[in-house]
């Protein structure tokens, strides 16, 4: 499977958080859309934060099960690895874009797997980073 759109964390939290209301649809809708097309890529870091957050930090954690059971599925994406190189990517687009390190880390991790949009509601709608058109699916 190819990957051209990667999935910010807070993206995924919010597909599987009952209690985000509108968000949760949106979210859920995206996901779905890119489960239909297999053009889905998650990172590594993604998926070790959402594993977290979703099981101690939503309103309603899910069972740590459910959630490998969330992250296995996800290994069908293509899941783009965190190397020492990544980071000091990140460190660079930090420096460069003037993001926070962990958003720097996503937009690289996003670069490495050869993305062309980047789901995420922690940037700004339409803007391109490194070639990376940032999209965030929950604005109305």
């Amino acid at each position: 499977m190819s990957g051209e759109t990667f999935v910010d964390t807070n993206i995924l939290i919010y597909a599987y958080d009952a209690d985000a209301g509108d968000k949760n649809v949106k979210a859920l809708s995206a996901i779905h859309d890119l489960w239909d097309s297999m053009k889905g890529m998650v990172s590594t870091q993604v998926l070790q934060e959402f594993y977290v957050n979703a099981t101690q930090k939503i309103p309603q954690p899910l069972p740590h099960a459910v959630v490998r059971g969330i992250i296995e599925n996800y290994l069908a994406w293509q899941v783009q690895l965190i190397y020492p190189a990544t980071i000091l990517r990140a460190s660079e687009f930090q420096e460069r874009h003037r993001l926070s390190y962990w958003d720097a880390m996503i937009v690289a991790a996003a670069y490495e797997g050869n993305a062309k949009t980047l789901f995420t509601e922690d940037l700004n709608h339409g803007q391109i980073i490194e070639g990376i058109r940032v999209i965030n699916p929950l604005r109305s």
